[in-house]
Parts: structure tokens; C-alpha cells; sequence
């Protein structure tokens, strides 16, 4: 309690705090918000089912926005979509690279592409939902849209990239006038708005005798559990040593310092699950739409029950760590600019065996970190086989709730250690996430 008042007690980071949960409130409202056209007792027959599915992910992370085809039906995803892409740009194509260069003004230019980027991608998304909605029938063959044509198109597509935009908007003043991530707290508020149905679920199995309270118990230690295990793995770094030479500047003598670069073990964050689920998933969601026995067989092999699905699952996950650990850090350019510092590794030679010797260790320690994701990722699909549980634990949503509240929870720490109040976290120094 005496924490608690400490952080309403600074007017600056209460009314943060209190402008963050309004606008989170107002995404939450959104999601409940229709979008014309649409018979929605149909489509919620429609999504009865797609767990598993490529659009199962997506629901969940726009917390049942999209199963509901409510105005913020797309979410934030093209967002996170068209940074990813202004991101991996940044690295293969030098007039972004130069931009990325060019301090903050180059850094607001690509801002500024990156929602250019958003719109273009929720205009190409929206035509695809509106069109798809077109060709949809629920169970008994009633259509989910009872007057289609170019009209229930456009009024769409203009709903669902102006849904976008706005989720956007609202992203950067958490950002600017909140507390933590603004577009990060989004998705995690999209996650967790699933757990009251979760808790409902899981007892009313309890009353039923499908679950045993044995099993319930089970399941909650497992969660702690995996939730400390994220919160150590996601916080642990390998210090690589950096000492700095002496040298003159002037009439001082600088440098003669130790100091260390902190490599995380999962250096590329959550993107390898978010793309080895889309493209896992994928065949799922075509089934949904194509009647041939070819596409239904190979759709049965890829669903998550299967070993076939968890092995190949497994292997992208590692394929994307690697990748994006790859297009993300330089060992080249680190171990230049360590060496044009006047730095040096203890034992390494400066230049090309510095690279070496950091490419290795990020070899090591992106082959932990994909190994730590794997697990934790297939850990839902143990769970719903094995033990029945009605909701999807681990994985994607788990790393992304974690880390978000990491963040959050560092931020708010900062805020009290700078005007001397004990910490959010007693006796824990929380690192703040970045990437």
C-alpha cells in the first residue's frame, strides 16, 4: 500500500498513469463497436473453432475485435507489420539506412514512412477482410453479409484503416503523454481482456468434473513458474569485458576504464514466434476456405495436436531468431566503433578476431534464446492436449504480457528512484526493454 500511494503521490506520474488507463479504456470501448454491414450472430458462428488458426492469432492479439469485425478489427498488426518492414529496410536498403543515421530528424522521417506504411497495409487487409466477409456463410448457409457488393467493400475498407489509424494515434500519446509503450500496451491489453472468459471457462470444467481442482492448482504453479523463468531470461545478459587504453586529450589523461557490452540471450524479442505462428498457421486458415481433400490432409497434419506441426513450429522459430539476430546486430560494425573508442576485448585482438569472437558468442546465445522461445511456445499445446485447458497459455501472448509489464514496471521505477521514493519492485532493478 505504501508503494502505491508513493506513485499516485507524484501529480506527474499519477496523471500519466491515469491518462494511460482513458486511453486504453477508449481502445477497449472500440472493440465492442460493429462494423456496418455485418450479421454478427453469424459471424461469431463463423469463429467458433478457429483456435489454431491464423485467425485464432490474430483475434487474440486484438482481443476479439476481429471476431466480432468491430471497427478496430485489424488492430495494431499493420503496424507492427510496416516497422517491421521499415526495420529490416534499414539494414538491406541505404537510403533508409542513411536516414537511420541522420539523428532525430532522420528517425521522424522514418516515423513518418512507417505510417505511411500502416495505412497502405490496413487498405490492403481491410479489401481482403471485406472481401472474404462477402463469400462467408455460417452453419445453416446464412450469409455474414446480407447485402454485399462494392458499397459493403469500401465502407469497410475506409472503417477498418480508420480503426488502425486511430489505434495508432492512440500508440503514440500513451507514448507521448503516458506511461510505457504506447502500441506494446495496446497489445497487451488486447491479450489479457481474454482472461476473465478464461477463469469462467476453466471453473465452469471444475463444476462439471472435465478439470479436477488438482489440475487447476497444477496449472497455476506452471504459470508462476514459466512467468519467472521468462522474467529471468528476458532480463539476463552476457557481459562481453571492454577495457579502454589511456590516452591524451589535452592536459588530461582519459580513458583507462573498464566497462562491459551487455548481449541479451533473446536479442531478436518476440518476432520469431509471431512469424513461425503466421506461417504454421496458415494452411489452417486456408482450409477454412478451400473444400479439397489435399488441402484438408495437409491442414490435419499442421494443426497444433499434431508432431508434425510442433517439429516444423520449432525449426522456423530457430530459423527466425538467427535471421533476425543477424539483420538486427553488426558484429563488423560493433568491434569498428569498439575499436575506433580506443577499446579492446582482454585477450582479442581488435578488428576482424573482435568480430569473430562476438559473432560466436552471439551464435551461443541465439541458440539459447531460440531454444528458451521454443519451450515456452509449445508449452500451450502440452497444455490444451494433455491437461484440457480452455485457453492458450505461453507462447507469443505470454512473452508479449511479460515484457510489456517489464517495461512498464521500469518506468514507473524510474519515476520514483528520480524523486527518491522506494522503488515499484523492492530489492529488483528491472532493466528496461529495447526492440
Amino acid at each position: 500500500m505504501s508503494t502505491l500511494q508513493n506513485i499516485f503521490a507524484i501529480p506527474e506520474l499519477r496523471r500519466r498513469i491515469m491518462f494511460t488507463l482513458a486511453m486504453l479504456a477508449v481502445y477497449r470501448v472500440g472493440c465492442h463497436v460493429p462494423t456496418p454491414g455485418i450479421d454478427a450472430h453469424v459471424l461469431a458462428k463463423f469463429f467458433e473453432g478457429t483456435e489454431g488458426t491464423l485467425l485464432g492469432l490474430v483475434s487474440a492479439f486484438t482481443g476479439g475485435a476481429l471476431s466480432q469485425m468491430a471497427v478496430f478489427a485489424l488492430g495494431i498488426m499493420p503496424y507492427i507489420s510496416a516497422s517491421i518492414i521499415m526495420q529490416l529496410l534499414t539494414v538491406v536498403f541505404e537510403p533508409v539506412e542513411k536516414l537511420s543515421k541522420e539523428g532525430e530528424q532522420g528517425r521522424k522521417k522514418i516515423t513518418q514512412y512507417t505510417r505511411y506504411g500502416t495505412i497502405v497495409l490496413a487498405i490492403i487487409q481491410g479489401t481482403g477482410i471485406a472481401t472474404g466477409l462477402q463469400g462467408m456463410v455460417g452453419p445453416a448457409g446464412e450469409p455474414v453479409v446480407p447485402n454485399p457488393g462494392m458499397g459493403f467493400i469500401l465502407m469497410t475498407v475506409i472503417t477498418l484503416t480508420a480503426g488502425t489509424a486511430f489505434i495508432m494515434w492512440l500508440g503514440e500519446q500513451i507514448t507521448e503523454r503516458g506511461i510505457g509503450n504506447g502500441i506494446s500496451l495496446i497489445i497487451f491489453a488486447g491479450i489479457v481482456a481474454g482472461t476473465p472468459s478464461a477463469i469462467v471457462n476453466s471453473l465452469r470444467l471444475v463444476e462439471t468434473g472435465a478439470m479436477t481442482v488438482t489440475t487447476i492448482v497444477f496449472i497455476l504453479a506452471l504459470m508462476l513458474l514459466v512467468v519467472a523463468a521468462i522474467v529471468y531470461m528476458e532480463s539476463a545478459r552476457r557481459r562481453v569485458p571492454i577495457h579502454y587504453a589511456k590516452r591524451v586529450v589535452g592536459m588530461r589523461n582519459m580513458g583507462g576504464q573498464a566497462s562491459h557490452l551487455p548481449l541479451k540471450i533473446n536479442m531478436s524479442g518476440v518476432i520469431p514466434p509471431i512469424f513461425a505462428s503466421s506461417i504454421m498457421m496458415f494452411p489452417a486458415t486456408i482450409a477454412n476456405f478451400i473444400d479439397a481433400p489435399w488441402v484438408k490432409t495437409v491442414s490435419a497434419y499442421l494443426a497444433p495436436s499434431h508432431w508434425v506441426y510442433n517439429v516444423f513450429y520449432i525449426a522456423f522459430i530457430v530459423f527466425f531468431c538467427y535471421f533476425y539476430t543477424a539483420i538486427t546486430f553488426n558484429p563488423v560494425n560493433v568491434s569498428e566503433n569498439i575499436k575506433n573508442q580506443g577499446g579492446f576485448v582482454p585477450g582479442i585482438r581488435p578488428g576482424k578476431e573482435t568480430a569473430d569472437y562476438l559473432d560466436t558468442v552471439l551464435g551461443r546465445l541465439t541458440f539459447a534464446g531460440a531454444i528458451y522461445i521454443s519451450l515456452v511456445c509449445v508449452l500451450p499445446t502440452l497444455l490444451i492436449n494433455q491437461l484440457n485447458v480452455p485457453f492458450f497459455f505461453g507462447g507469443t501472448s505470454l512473452l508479449i504480457v511479460v515484457g510489456v509489464g517489464m517495461d512498464t514496471a521500469s518506468q514507473i521505477e524510474a519515476h520514483l528512484i528520480s524523486r527518491s521514493y522506494e522503488g515499484f519492485m523492492k530489492g529488483v532493478s528491472l532493466k528496461g526493454r529495447h526492440g
